[in-house]
């Protein structure tokens, strides 16, 4: 069981420490009757005369001074610990904590509750600090914060040696959490500036990008550059990738039509294809819409032929929250729903992060149950935005 738990605080940003417990109560005094009530037998491997140990106090919305820790510490004199105190490396970590609520305005003089019981793990909160974008070489308007791109790669199950691609890569947010577990990256996007890293800044202070602001110089500042296969401009829409090709997970975040546009290269008329051995004026392709129905039916039906069986897909979906309910998640019969989960955007939008594990290897021809009612997604997300603009201007003008 603790290899398990270490297995999994070694890979999660969300949990702050692991902890096997041995007592807990409203009060000190339930607290010491549920510690007497513990098993001997479970204690005696951490309590003998050869170990050394210390104890912790941690408290939550409250801080108590040191006086008051070592209080705490010798109330718990009625517990059998024979070997010696070491604060600097001991063999085993013990913690007594202390919940005072979540209201920072109204902090009680006794804990709601206190728990006592044996560190285990630390998990990888770490991680959000030192992978941080405000501290990123090259960042742009829609970077994934570090937390998210952490908990997306965990959903994909992300390991050493996969290979790992991001059809909307952006600059590489993604690409950054997946290489900090071993894996191999690489990813696209319709954007040519933000994949050579030319243009304007996103940055507050600096008007245009550096000569050596890409993703590359990204993940060569966290010393992940060995793992970084390549990126390259690519319209997601179009097929480029020969049959065959697999990756183990696909990682990404679509435009919403927000901060960034949902758009595809095409042509506004209707255009006969030209023969294969064609070899005519070249022709640019103008910018055209991108729907977000199309974008997850391409993005699907892409993760269906080009993931390894067992492979995973993680990406975001945006919703508007009063009309959404679990059937309007698109799905492919190749793909089973693994997970999916909400993060809230605003008080009527929000975006469920969804991860699907293929299982079967496609059948001949387009099968899917598309992404049906979010193609005005955009117009609702500010609607909402232009709604609550109107109602603070009308509370403003109220006569008292």
């Amino acid at each position: 069981m603790s290899q398990d738990v270490h297995g999994i605080m070694t890979r999660s940003v969300c949990a702050k420490s692991a902890f096997e417990l041995w007592g807990h109560g409203k009060t000190h005094c339930e607290l010491k009757t549920s510690l007497l009530k513990y098993p001997k037998e479970n204690m005696s491997p951490y309590t003998q005369k050869d170990s050394t140990y210390r104890i912790n106090v941690y408290t939550f919305n409250k801080t108590l001074e040191f006086k008051d820790r070592i209080e705490r510490i010798d109330a718990l004199d009625y517990l059998s610990f024979d070997g010696t105190v070491n604060l600097k490396t001991p063999q085993h970590t013990f913690c007594l904590l202390e919940d005072y609520g979540t209201d920072p305005n109204n902090i009680p003089d006794q804990p709601l509750y206190v728990y006592f019981g044996r560190w285990i793990a630390d998990g990888q909160r770490e991680l959000i600090r030192s992978y941080s974008v405000k501290n990123r070489h090259f960042i742009g308007n829609t970077s994934m914060e570090a937390c998210l791109s952490f908990i997306m790669a965990n959903h994909a199950g992300v390991k050493k040696n996969d290979l790992v691609f991001d059809p909307f890569v952006g600059t590489g947010s993604l690409l950054i959490a997946c290489s900090h577990f071993g894996a191999y990256v690489c990813g696209t996007d319709i954007d040519y500036n933000t994949i050579h890293g030319k243009g304007r800044s996103s940055r507050t202070n600096q008007k245009w990008r550096g000569p050596d602001e890409n993703i590359r110089a990204n993940l060569r500042q966290y010393g992940k550059e060995m793992t970084y296969v390549d990126v390259m401009v690519s319209d997601a829409s179009k097929r480029i990738w020969r049959t065959g090709l697999h990756f183990d997970a696909i990682i990404t975040d679509p435009p919403y039509g927000i901060r960034e546009s949902t758009r595809r290269t095409g042509s506004h008329k209707d255009v006969t294809k030209p023969p294969e051995d064609y070899f005519g004026e070249s022709h640019v392709p103008v910018s055209m819409a991108y729907h977000l129905s199309d974008i997850f039916a391409d993005l699907l039906t892409f993760a269906a032929h080009h993931l390894v069986m067992g492979g995973r897909l993680v990406y975001w979906l945006p919703v508007h929250s009063p009309e959404y309910c679990d059937e309007m998640v698109p799905l492919h019969p190749c793909l089973k729903m693994i997970s999916n989960s909400e993060q809230t955007l605003s008080s009527h939008t929000s975006r469920r992060l969804i991860t699907m594990e293929k299982f079967k290897e496609p059948e001949v021809g387009p099968c899917y149950s598309p992404y049906q009612g979010h193609n005005a997604f955009r117009e609702k997300y500010f609607s909402g935005v232009n709604k609550r603009a109107h109602e603070a201007h009308v509370c403003y003008h109220i006569p008292v």
